[in-house]
């Protein structure tokens, strides 16, 4: 069995930026030379999400306005609160509390198969790193399995 270790770097452009990886991740497949076996495919922060769903633009607005319902920026999060919080604080620490909130109820993985040295996806699948916090700099991790 062959493993193959590959890191995909993203440019985020917005809070909720949601950034359909797909074909990104379809090429790495098919590079690694694996024909069959699985993929793991992993954000490397605590504020952006991996998930498989449907890259329909209205359902992704709906997706939108469920996280801020969920996690409010407005919401006085004691993660922003500077006078208190002493730990895992950096230069330039910004007030992101509403992002930890969002990915409480997303995953930061997801396993799915390769088959033919594509990724097995349904008729409407596809997969999505989601910015939970402010435009920055993101990884996303990935490990292919198989022979």
């Amino acid at each position: 069995m062959k493993i193959i270790n590959h890191i995909i770097k993203l440019k985020t452009a917005t809070t909720l930026d949601f950034i359909d990886v797909t074909d990104k991740i379809q090429k790495k497949i098919k590079a690694a030379g694996i024909k069959d076996g699985v993929i793991n495919i992993q954000s490397l922060h605590t504020t952006m999400a991996v998930i498989v769903n449907e890259a329909e633009p209205l359902l992704i607005e709906d997706m939108k306005k469920l996280l801020e319902k969920m996690a409010p920026r407005t919401y006085r999060y004691m993660h922003d609160n500077f006078d208190v919080r002493t730990v895992n604080m950096c230069d330039g620490e910004c007030a992101n509390g509403h992002s930890h909130n969002k990915a409480l109820h997303l995953p930061t993985s997801t396993m799915m198969n390769v088959i033919g040295s594509k990724l097995q996806l349904g008729t409407w699948q596809r997969i999505f790193a989601i910015e939970l916090d402010r435009s920055r700099s993101r990884q996303i991790a990935l490990q292919i399995m198989g022979e």
